[in-house]
């Protein structure tokens, strides 16, 4: 598997008092066979993130065709699972309802946050509804700490999920850290989830120590997903905070990491010269697309890749 980056799209202007900065974790709808939807998060001037999105064309993604003026999601009330920000991870259309899974964030004292999924729903895909004000995903015994970052596939019937699960928090360099991979959990309607102790994504050495939102598509009868991989950087030989890892499943359970297939690195300068993480893989307009975040998790934006035929 090959990427060929084909260069930023958009990063956040400053002009919009909810879009100061940023532009993280793409999540990519299709709205027509000539359009897509990617929607974003973007920082106000207090670093709390909302929703917004852009229509780029589907034969050239870089061409934008429209913005969004306002957030279509805001935060909760004061004290709710999501009132420090709310990002996309995930969005699917089940019976004409849009299904928008999104990370809530909840800033707090003795660890920086903590990180729980909600749902909004819509019917335009331009103004959200949450379900409730809490999560959809939140504590069980088996994922006490965090458990956000969704992608949701439904098969007609079925629902299954794929999450970022914290194990506990950990010091790094003096600052506390989640450590987390990644498990499964199944749901007849995309709202109540049974989950269990599996996991699917867990660490290969002790330098990693977390994977960004999973983003996963089923090809055939093979499960792919592509995911980030957060690493302690070694002075001696510097790695990356995140890079873009892949794996295989015939069952979406049982995973098969090929991170040297992922096809994709942080480039020798510019934009994602320090990074790449948060991949949304998409076909459309005869292509598979590869959206992803460049430099310090998306303050210089987010552009996409072309898989090479």
């Amino acid at each position: 598997m090959k990427w060929i980056k084909q260069g930023r799209i958009f990063a956040a202007d400053g002009s919009k008092w909810w879009a100061r900065s940023y532009a993280l974790i793409p999540t990519v709808d299709l709205i027509s066979d000539a359009v897509l939807r990617i929607y974003f998060a973007a920082l106000d001037e207090d670093k709390i993130g909302r929703i917004g999105y852009i229509d780029v064309a589907a034969e050239n993604p870089k061409r934008i065709l429209y913005e969004s003026e306002k957030p279509v999601l805001d935060i909760g009330d004061l004290g709710t699972f999501d009132d420090s920000g709310v990002n996309p991870s995930c969005i699917i259309t089940v019976a004409g309802m849009k299904y928008l899974y999104y990370i809530g964030w909840q800033r707090c004292e003795r660890t920086p946050h903590m990180l729980f999924t909600g749902l909004a729903t819509s019917n335009d895909g331009c103004c959200f509804q949450k379900y409730a004000d809490i999560p959809v995903l939140d504590r069980e015994p088996n994922d006490k700490f965090l458990r956000s970052a969704p992608t949701v596939l439904y098969d007609g019937t079925s629902f299954i999920v794929w999450y970022v699960s914290g194990l506990e928090w950990t010091t790094i360099n003096d600052k506390p850290y989640p450590k987390y991979v990644i498990r499964f959990a199944c749901s007849s309607d995309g709202i109540h989830w049974t989950s269990n102790n599996h996991i699917c994504i867990n660490f290969q050495n002790e330098q990693e120590f977390g994977f960004g939102r999973p983003w996963v598509i089923k090809d055939g009868h093979q499960y792919k997903m592509w995911y980030s991989i957060r690493t302690i950087p070694s002075p001696s030989d510097f790695v990356p905070d995140y890079q873009i890892g892949y794996a295989e499943s015939d069952n979406g359970i049982d995973w098969l990491r090929k991170d040297d297939e992922a096809g994709i690195t942080a480039s020798d300068s510019g934009w994602d010269s320090e990074m790449v993480c948060y991949p949304c893989v998409v076909d459309a307009a005869g292509k598979r697309y590869l959206f992803y975040n460049g430099n310090r998790h998306g303050s210089t934006g987010f552009g996409y890749a072309v898989l090479d035929a």
